[in-house]
């Protein structure tokens, strides 16, 4: 029997933030100094780049694990399996769970374990735990699962990717439009005719790349704030991007033992539009091929960037039909690809 992805489920906030909503912004250089430009050009400069018009935020009740929780319920239903039988919940993130209003992530106890509580789930035997990896921590998840399987340490794991991203940006900062919130699951379990991982690749390079993405003071130094904000190197990480990106991918497509001929979808980490394209453009390059057309499905001219959560919203979407001209069916090759802070870039190939 193989490892296969058995149940699928999202959790998308209703809450809509339009790119015109930043037009009363006063947004700051690094060195608190403005910018020569009006907001309109800023913001038509931002959707040109990054291909985002409107986000989704969390609604303020809710906290990560809330949203997990959530898309966590979804994946149970659609993989019709009991709760009480799964060995792991892993739950990728990256600043635990933030109050509306707050600065400081809570991860006492992990996300994980609140999934667990709000699941009602009593089996000791489920073990919970957080995962660290940046944005491709979802992934980074799943390929965790697939070993724990393949081990024979556990048969059924749930796997989520839930971040509200809302809650650590600098509103001085224009990369605030970029991040948005929300949460993706899925179910792995040993289990045949369902699908199978066929191959996976993960790296680390921290020498130069470390401190791409990081932890940083608001731009504005006229006020009071000893806060911490999501910050970015954002030429840095589309260099390195589009040249590891592509290399993971290769590599792992070579593993496999699948012609890049067979491959129907390429579900990316929805990071920047252009970059992301940029980076399906040259995996093809490498096998001496053009990208094909609709062969990378995006989410994120209307959902903004979630982080862990973008690749399991992506495919959840696809794989229900709910987004336009994109559809998957057994028996199709997809890749999964990302790239984030750390710096970390994996990949990983699937027959549905």
């Amino acid at each position: 029997m193989s490892i296969a992805i058995t149940g699928t489920g999202s959790y998308i906030p209703s809450q809509t933030i339009k790119n015109s909503d930043f037009s009363d912004h006063q947004f700051l250089n690094l060195d608190g100094t403005t910018f020569n430009h009006e907001n309109t050009v800023i913001i038509e400069k931002f959707k040109a780049i990054t291909g985002i018009e409107e986000r989704k935020y969390a609604d303020k009740k809710y906290t990560a694990s809330n949203l997990a929780y959530f898309a966590a319920e979804k994946a149970i239903e659609d993989a019709q399996i009991d709760k009480e039988t799964l060995d792991y919940i892993i739950v990728a993130h990256n600043f635990g769970d933030i109050a509306y209003g707050q600065k400081q992530g809570d991860t006492l106890p992990s996300l994980a374990t609140r999934v667990k509580h709000q699941l009602k789930i009593n089996n000791p035997k489920c073990v919970a735990y957080d995962l660290l990896f940046g944005c491709p921590g979802w992934l980074e998840g799943m390929i965790q699962a697939n070993a724990f399987i393949k081990s024979g340490i556990a048969n059924k794991c749930l796997v989520i990717g839930a971040e509200t991203l809302s809650r650590v940006v600098d509103d001085y900062d224009r990369d605030s439009m970029i991040y948005s919130d929300g949460a993706g699951a899925a179910i792995v379990e040993r289990k045949e005719n369902s699908g199978e991982i066929l191959a996976h690749e993960s790296a680390t390079f921290a020498i130069d790349e470390a401190n791409y993405l990081f932890f940083g003071t608001t731009y504005n130094k006229e006020i009071n704030d000893s806060a911490n904000y999501i910050k970015m190197y954002g030429r840095k990480i589309y260099e390195f991007a589009v040249t590891h990106v592509p290399k993971a991918m290769a590599e792992c497509l070579n593993k496999s033992n699948i012609s890049i001929d067979e491959v129907k979808k390429v579900f990316i980490h929805q990071a920047n539009e252009k970059m992301d394209e940029a980076i399906l453009k040259r995996f093809y390059k490498i096998y001496g091929k053009q990208m094909p057309k609709d062969i990378m499905p995006m989410s994120i001219s209307k959902l903004g960037n979630s982080s862990v959560a973008t690749i399991p919203t992506l495919f959840d979407m696809v794989k229900n039909g709910k987004l336009e001209n994109h559809g998957i069916t057994k028996g199709d090759v997809v890749i999964f690809a990302s790239v984030g802070a750390g710096m970390n870039v994996n990949a990983m190939v699937y027959r549905i």
